[in-house]
């Protein structure tokens, strides 16, 4: 015996305000509706970070664990870890124009840290 309930079918109902729309138009519909639906998950991917996720940028960077433990914690002690370890790395080697490898390892021995104390305008710990 089956006792399950059917569901009224409602679809011509709830369709009633898209009813009138062209292809294109529902297209458009789509894509704000899921821009909505994304957006406050970008917008949280933007303002948080962690120091495991960067360590995970280094790494994927081309830095051993041990170095990218090393550049993530400078980050930190400096106040800078929502600007992104990968990103402060990558400005160093562009601005000094050296490659992403030696950027992390100058940052590492304490070098360069004034250029990106210029470049986000914050007091550098030393």
């Amino acid at each position: 015996m089956n006792n399950k309930k059917s569901r009224q079918d409602d679809f011509l109902l709830r369709r009633q305000h898209l009813a009138n729309l062209t292809d294109e138009e529902l297209k458009e519909r789509f894509w704000q509706l899921a821009d909505k639906a994304v957006q406050p998950l970008l917008d949280l991917a933007q303002k948080n970070t962690s120091p495991a996720i960067e360590r995970s940028v280094l790494l994927r960077m081309g830095f051993s664990s041990l170095e990218a433990k090393d550049i993530v914690e400078k980050v930190l002690a400096h106040g800078l870890i929502s600007k992104g370890a990968g990103h402060i790395v990558y400005y160093l080697a562009k601005t000094e124009n050296i490659d992403i490898r030696e950027a992390g390892l100058k940052l590492i021995k304490n070098e360069g840290w004034d250029i990106i104390k210029n470049k986000f305008e914050v007091k550098i710990n030393e």
